[in-house]
């Protein structure tokens, strides 16, 4: 018991406690915040290296540190599913991981606050959000669907922050950008319950896969996928028909595609949970691809960017922690 509460009472700033809370960050998965806020600032036009610089980084970390903040409230399914995890070892304070959660995320919102108002209540929204995400993930109908009004707030914000409310985008494709974030976001977070359905069985975590079964659930996650693909490419084929630029855009859309059809066929021939993590990286695979292909449309130049974004992604997600956790 002595040495349980040593191991607890780390400082905020050592090395254990920063390496603890990195971990629980998922730093492989904050790449997913990441395009997300690269979509939004798609349609800003021309923005110079800093505002960029500080948008993209408040948009690639919020995932962190709004995953650590849901985290300590799923203490429990995360015990049996992701033992390895800091917060289910018992090595840290819950208390110190909410007050770093709460602060970084309130940086986070004020960053995207500096350049655009109205996004301070799109942060308190999304706020509010992850902090009632484990009441709603335990409601089959709403998890994937809740998660996911939550990262369109980040890309709203990003939007909002890259145009500083003085670009208007076609609202065409804004809506079916908007659209491609929440199908494909709600995808990965389906994809995701099929690594902890019998954890979240035990302890009450009602999700679609432990009502309905994994077969059902393959079905849901594969009209997001259709729906998902189908969308970008809407936006992306007809662009690539009438201008050759946008040949970079149709390598990512077919990239994309690709990735979704093999991690919707592993998703349907899922047995155990810990079968699972192919099948959800490809889903993460094809919603950073997807993303990207759309973003090349509105800007060309970006190119050689989201190539050693999504490079870095894959060295990234194959040095991660635990190797059937995605």
């Amino acid at each position: 018991m002595g040495n349980e509460i040593t191991l607890k009472t780390y400082s905020l700033t050592s090395f254990k406690f920063i390496r603890a809370y990195v971990l629980t960050m998922r730093p492989y998965l904050l790449f997913v915040s990441g395009i997300t806020g690269i979509a939004g600032l798609a349609f800003a036009g021309s923005l110079n290296s800093i505002s960029f610089a500080l948008i993209f980084t408040s948009s690639f970390l919020s995932y962190g540190f709004g995953q650590a903040l849901t985290d300590c409230f799923q203490i429990d399914t995360d015990s049996i599913s992701s033992p390895y995890r800091p917060l289910t070892r018992g090595i840290v304070s819950r208390r110190h991981f909410l007050l770093v959660s709460v602060t970084g995320l309130s940086l986070c919102i004020a960053v995207f606050g500096i350049y655009n108002p109205l996004n301070l209540i799109f942060g308190i929204l999304a706020g509010f959000g992850l902090y009632t995400y484990t009441f709603f993930k335990k409601k089959w109908w709403a998890g994937p669907f809740y998660n996911s009004w939550i990262v369109v707030c980040l890309f709203l914000m990003a939007f909002l922050a890259g145009t500083a409310g003085n670009r208007f985008p076609d609202p065409t494709l804004f809506i079916l950008f908007t659209i491609l974030v929440f199908t494909g976001y709600a995808n990965f977070v389906l994809a995701g319950y099929f690594k902890d359905t019998e954890a979240d069985k035990r302890t009450g975590y009602n999700t679609i896969l432990v009502v309905y079964g994994r077969k059902i659930s393959a079905l849901i996650s594969d009209l997001f996928a259709v729906i998902s693909c189908t969308i970008a490419g809407i936006i992306v084929l007809p662009e690539f028909l009438f201008n050759l630029s946008a040949f970079p855009g149709l390598l990512f859309l077919l990239a994309g595609i690709f990735n979704s059809f093999n991690g919707q066929i592993k998703l349907h021939r899922i047995e155990e949970d810990n079968d699972a993590h192919e099948a959800i990286s490809l889903v993460v695979h094809s919603y950073i691809l997807l993303l990207s292909s759309v973003a090349l449309i509105l800007q060309p130049g970006w190119f050689l960017l989201l190539i050693v974004f999504y490079l870095s992604f894959n060295i990234v997600l194959k040095y991660r922690p635990c190797l059937n956790q995605v």
